[in-house]
């Protein structure tokens, strides 16, 4: 592989090294949600419906605890960017190791707490009645893996701030590969059930460490770090803590949604509802892909050229990549709108030795998610502009008004439609409460990128 400077992401066109950025980065993506996809299609398969819906209780824990690294891994990333664009590698260098430690130090306290409190937490996130057995097997072991994975998400966000975006792909690939090969292993073959899933899981983390690891010793990496790296520096820590934060309430305000989405779906539905959350929630996470790599490929584009001053540049990338991330989204829309019931049917099967209970179960599911589907990705053609708009001040270093914008889809407008409207109009309630957030956020985020764009990038163009 043909090694790349941080320069480039200074000089090349902006529309070539987007795609050369978002490529990769929907790649990684893909694949990793493909692994999520193919997990949840195998455990529905292999196991049933409730050990989905299982899942999906113990995913805002592990994923709220494994976002803080991400959230220091973004926070950091974007110190480094601009240190990279501004030619200052010793600050780059400093913030990279007090990544690694900040990451070590928040997430093993974490994940102690996370499981001294398993009984608590697992009824809260919705894991009650016959969910319960199942979510503690796959919740105890998968917490194991979740400082692994911190550190995973840390280290692929640095990776692209260096601006090598194939390097970044490869580290989401390899643990997603292996995850489904041990999936086929332990479930399939082994027949280890939940416990089988979840140690596919945490086999999947380890091996995606490994490779990262590996990367940054190599001669592939810009940062070398010394073991002063390490030394946890204040001022330091203040950025990335303002920056990252940014990352970190998106996460909360998600752990949050899916609290309150599982617990009022099991109060309207019982657990057969649950499991249409989850599987909605895994196609979120799958058919959208391509927009989140265009998102991630635009955040080292923004931050390096605004860490240089070429706010041309950055004012550039912000059009291109939302002209980008509307197209690949409207063709998602329009699949999804055409094959939800065909995609429902991939999710599970109507086996032999099936009880009564989950046949009906996995009937429910297969007659309610279609249409559910196309409620809650009916907004998606306009979700660019929310998105773009809302890393562009993350990636230049404003945490504030990236904070808020990064909230205001599901802290300011989500939350409060599904706790009022299902009370007027049930489950219904619920999946119309997507596009009107989707729709309600893209306007405020519009709104303020356009300001931001006509008095902090004066270029002479509009927007």
């Amino acid at each position: 592989m043909a090694r790349v400077s941080s320069d480039d992401l200074g000089t090349e066109s902006i529309g070539r090294l987007l795609i050369k950025q978002a490529v990769p980065a929907s790649i990684g993506i893909l694949v990793m949600s493909l692994n999520i996809l193919v997990d949840t299609i195998f455990v529905g398969n292999w196991i049933g419906s409730i050990a989905i819906a299982a899942i999906n209780v113990v995913l805002p824990v592990s994923f709220f605890i494994a976002a803080l690294g991400m959230a220091i891994g973004i926070g950091g990333s974007s110190i480094i960017s601009r240190a990279l664009g501004a030619d200052n590698k010793a600050k780059a260098l400093k913030t990279f190791g007090n990544q690694i430690t900040l990451t070590l130090l928040v997430t093993i306290t974490m994940v102690g707490f996370g499981l001294y409190f398993a009984d608590g937490l697992i009824p809260a996130f919705g894991g009650k009645g016959a969910i319960f057995k199942p979510a503690k097997i796959y919740y105890t072991i998968v917490l194991y893996g979740v400082p692994f994975l911190a550190l995973c998400m840390m280290g692929n966000t640095v990776i692209r701030a260096e601006g090598k975006p194939k390097f970044a792909m490869i580290a989401m690939i390899i643990p997603s590969v292996g995850n489904l090969l041990m999936d086929y292993v332990f479930i399939y073959i082994f027949d280890w059930g939940m416990e089988g899933a979840a140690w596919a899981t945490t086999g999947g983390y380890l091996l995606c460490f490994g490779y990262i690891f590996y990367f940054f010793l190599s001669r592939n990496s810009e940062l070398k770090i010394k073991s002063v790296d390490f030394g946890l520096d204040l001022p330091i820590l203040k950025e990335i803590g303002s920056l990252g934060f940014v990352t970190l309430s998106r996460q909360a305000v998600t752990s949050v949604t899916y609290l309150l989405m599982n617990n009022i779906l099991f109060d309207l539905g019982g657990e057969s509802m649950v499991a249409v959350y989850a599987i909605i929630g895994r196609m979120l996470m799958f058919a959208l892909f391509p927009v989140f790599g265009v998102t991630q490929g635009f955040l080292p584009i923004a931050g390096y050229n605004y860490g240089a001053q070429k706010f041309k540049r950055v004012k550039e990338s912000i059009n291109t990549a939302i002209m980008y991330a509307a197209i690949v989204a409207t063709v998602v829309f329009i699949g999804l709108m055409v094959f939800p019931a065909e995609i429902t049917g991939l999710f599970l099967s109507s086996r032999s030795d099936m009880s009564p209970d989950e046949l009906a179960s996995n009937i429910f599911v297969l007659e309610n998610t279609p249409s559910a589907m196309r409620w809650v990705f009916a907004a998606t053609p306009i979700i660019a502009i929310q998105l773009i708009g809302a890393a562009y001040f993350q990636a230049v270093g404003k945490a504030v008004p990236a904070l808020l914008l990064t909230l205001t889809r599901q802290g300011f407008f989500f939350i409060p439609l599904i706790l009022i409207l299902p009370n007027y109009l049930g489950e219904l309630g619920v999946w119309l409460s997507f596009p009107i957030a989707d729709t309600l956020s893209t306007i405020v985020t519009g709104y303020f990128l356009r300001q931001e764009v006509k008095t902090s990038l004066r270029t002479g163009d509009t927007i």
